[in-house]
């Protein structure tokens, strides 16, 4: 395994981590090397339009509110597939793989630093098809992203008002907010609002698990004579449903490609790792408590959106609180998106850091262009929460767990030959691959599967009836 100061096997690809002068005499070296390197970033510090601005802390809370979205929401339904002791292994599992794929992208796009964005990774390990193939899912991964988070805020002001505006004047609304949100160009820019929505996220959170616990049973339960609560230690699902609920926990803390854009708007890039652990310690923590308790006091009755388990008036209050944060974590998806078509269209031109016509022109297209597309899935698609976990298995399962194998792989050939543990380390780099094309075609059947039998039951009726109550349950980040 890579550690903190590993050194890429070609010098001519050697990153940040290899700049550390080892005596005097290197100092004069490594100043030069660093200097080269900042010719390779994608933002040049001294522009008119000056992007590299965010510290370390604040990009720990960028990513933080990028990964602690509405995932927390559905992790408690895939628990009811999964059982207790299921559920948590699953969190626990997925939330470190993730972690660690997620230092591999950071330390490959810091030993590579002309590249901006995981497509540009995936150029460098398989060229030019393999880069439009991973933009391409990026793109639709966090473009849906974007229309699960309209669609959430919708549902939160419908949650908290009796008015008789229908649905899609909601998502026209949340729509607005959201793309003007996300049109903000830097991230540190939109630094305060990713504290304001981690903090009201949190705390909607917070209140749904304190209130599931004052309850002498579920709201979603029979509130009178016997019912069976539905807790399982170990549960036994069906393949389908059970890779379903997997899958669900998996996206919940997949999304580690959109922290490199951040990366890249870093004062000091070398500072990612601190950012990550800060914010992955956080998410997998709040992801494990949180979900155990409302399954522990909800079994099978949990609602999902699980800000409903508690009841209607929790449910308002808790909406009320968490509306900035899904307002901003949609604003994130968006910008995420646009950033990348952003950098991919005006870099190397004058125009990516001057305030030009084009510049702006650009942005803003982009920004409401997407918004648009978003808006309109969110709202032609009646069976949106299954859409998104497909949408997870196809484009998160290779680029948050194949992809990085490659990457490692590809910085750590000469493993291949070394020591019995580089051997055993470069093997288990390479099965990183296939888990995650297993990922995408077992989570892909069990959608289909559960797509199929729910219409067969009935419980797919109107896309309202989709909106309203199962929208969240296979969110993807």
């Amino acid at each position: 395994m890579s550690g903190p100061n590993t050194i890429s096997p070609d010098p001519e690809k050697r990153g940040y981590h290899d700049v550390r002068p080892s005596s005097k005499d290197d100092t004069e070296y490594a100043v030069g090397k660093m200097d080269d390197f900042e010719d390779h970033e994608v933002f040049k510090q001294g522009a008119a339009v000056e992007f590299r601005t965010v510290g370390w802390i604040r990009a720990s809370v960028i990513m933080l509110k990028v990964i602690f979205a509405t995932g927390v929401l559905s992790i408690p339904v895939a628990m009811s597939s999964l059982g207790a002791v299921g559920g948590a292994l699953s969190v626990i599992a997925w939330g470190a793989l993730n972690t660690y794929t997620a230092v591999i992208q950071g330390d490959f796009r810091n030993n590579h630093p002309g590249v901006h964005s995981i497509a540009d990774m995936a150029r460098e390990v398989g060229g030019v098809i393999v880069k439009e193939i991973t933009g391409a899912l990026f793109i639709v991964a966090y473009v849906l992203c974007t229309g699960s988070g309209i669609l959430g805020v919708s549902i939160g002001l419908n949650a908290l008002s009796h008015h008789a505006a229908c649905t899609v004047w909601w998502s026209f609304l949340a729509y607005v907010v959201v793309a003007a949100c996300a049109s903000v160009r830097k991230f540190h820019q939109i630094g305060w609002l990713t504290w304001a929505g981690f903090t009201s996220i949190f705390i909607a959170v917070f209140i749904v698990v304190v209130a599931v616990t004052l309850r002498d049973r579920p709201a979603s339960a029979p509130q009178t004579g016997d019912f069976e609560l539905g807790y399982y230690a170990i549960a036994y699902p069906t393949f389908a449903s059970g890779m379903v609920a997997s899958c669900t926990i998996f996206v919940s803390s997949a999304g580690t490609s959109a922290f490199l854009p951040v990366i890249s708007e870093m004062r000091n890039p070398r500072d990612y790792r601190k950012s990550l652990f800060v914010c992955m310690g956080i998410v997998n923590a709040a992801y494990l408590s949180f979900s155990l308790v409302v399954y522990r006091w909800c079994g099978s009755w949990v609602a999902s959106p699980s800000l409903g388990s508690a009841g209607q008036t929790v449910k308002m209050v808790a909406y009320g609180v968490g509306l900035i944060g899904l307002v901003v974590s949609a604003c994130l998806y968006l910008h995420v998106a646009a950033k990348y078509c952003f950098v991919r269209l005006l870099r190397n031109t004058h125009h990516l850091q001057e305030n030009t016509l084009v510049h702006w022109a650009t942005w803003l297209g982009l920004t409401f262009g997407l918004a648009s597309i978003s808006f309109i899935l969110a709202e032609a698609i009646p069976v949106f929460n299954y859409l998104l976990a497909f949408t997870g298995s196809i484009c998160f399962a290779p680029i948050a767990i194949s992809l990085p194998g490659w990457l490692w792989i590809h910085d750590h050939k000469s493993w291949m030959k070394g020591s019995v543990l580089q051997q055993v380390a470069y093997w288990l780099h390479v099965a990183l691959i296939p888990l995650g094309m297993f990922i995408c075609v077992g989570g892909t059947y069990g959608v289909v599967e559960l797509i199929i039998q729910a219409y067969a039951t009935g419980l797919i009726g109107t896309s309202s009836h989709i909106r309203f109550e199962v929208w969240v349950e296979p969110m993807l980040i």
